[in-house]
């Protein structure tokens, strides 16, 4: 899954003032606090030069390598960045890490949302209603009440889809673990 690998996102690197011709530096990955990876890029004209070291098959290997950059125009001016895929050439915002930046389709790699089943689906977006309602995340926790100055209507809608997703993840999961039925 797209989740269990190192994403470079040409987006980032943008807003972070990295792809500037002649920019030369350094890009980290972080987690809890604790740095767990770097590559050093260097930026050119068309292109970023990636180099990095990586685990291949339980062996310590360096990697230098060039990923070509795209840029589309934007409706208001401005140009849009693209990674062009080192292994398909194909235009893409993020490549995902390993022995080589690749895009999703080379790594054959899903997005989490693309293995869920339906009952999974369903307590997803229920959650996301619990999320803009301001309540605890968890369809088993109990219902907060109406947000400060949220329309009653649009909270009463809102609840309804709640209720409503929340049930049928519910369901789903009684009947997957065979409770239902059960007297």
């Amino acid at each position: 899954m797209t989740a269990d690998y190192r994403r470079l996102d040409v987006r980032e690197l943008h807003r972070a003032g990295v792809l500037t011709p002649g920019w030369s530096g350094g890009w980290c990955w972080y987690r809890r606090g604790e740095k767990v990876a770097t590559v050093n890029v260097e930026v050119g004209e068309a292109s970023i030069r990636l180099r990095y070291e990586a685990t291949d098959r339980g062996e310590r290997k360096g990697y230098d390598y060039a990923v070509r950059l795209a840029r589309t125009g934007c409706t208001f001016g401005g140009a849009r960045p693209w990674f062009l895929c080192p292994c398909c050439g194909r235009r893409v915002a993020i490549l995902y890490g390993g022995s080589v930046f690749a895009c999703r389709n080379c790594r054959e790699l899903a997005y989490e949302v693309q293995r869920e089943d339906g009952a999974d689906r369903l307590a997803r977006r229920a959650d996301a209603i619990r999320e803009r309602l301001g309540w605890e995340v968890g369809i088993l926790n109990p219902d907060g009440w109406k947000p400060k100055g949220m329309h009653w209507r649009t909270f009463w809608r809102l609840k309804a889809e709640h209720d409503r997703l929340k049930g049928g993840a519910l369901g789903a999961w009684a009947k997957r673990l065979g409770v239902l039925g059960w007297r």
